[in-house]
């Protein structure tokens, strides 16, 4: 059965998609963090342990990681993007990509965020076209 991020990929399950290519995709955490926070999946690996990717997937997945790290630095005001990779609560490889200002803005125990449906396309939208200007 296909994980829910392998269906928010092949878009029978609605995202705010910020950037993709053939073999990636990333779109916002509709849990975030952060406004920005957002989660990049390899499309075709289902595996839930990043290690266990072959290389050629972990390091694509890591260069598209960095590019959408870049256009959310740029869309999203914030001192870095923080990284993590964790992979317990959807069983799909996912990097996670955190606008922070300091270092206790990426605390998963956290309370989430509540944003409106516009205030997540708003934020994609911005994502997306700072990820358009880099490609």
């Amino acid at each position: 059965m296909a994980t829910i991020f392998t269906r928010i990929a092949k878009g029978e399950i609605p995202s705010y998609k910020v950037a993709e290519n053939d073999e990636f995709y990333a779109f916002l955490d509709i849990a975030p963090m952060a406004k920005g926070h957002t989660l990049v999946i390899p499309k075709n690996v289902e595996d839930d342990y990043i290690f266990n990717l072959d290389n050629e997937t972990y390091m694509g997945l890591c260069a598209f990681a960095k590019q959408v790290a870049q256009a959310l630095k740029a869309a999203v005001p914030c001192q870095r993007v923080g990284v993590a990779v964790l992979g317990m609560e959807v069983p799909h490889t996912h990097i996670h990509l955190v606008p922070l200002q300091t270092e206790g803005d990426m605390d998963f125990r956290k309370k989430k965020l509540e944003l409106s449906q516009e205030e997540f396309a708003e934020i994609a939208a911005a994502i997306y076209n700072e990820y358009v200007k880099i490609q």
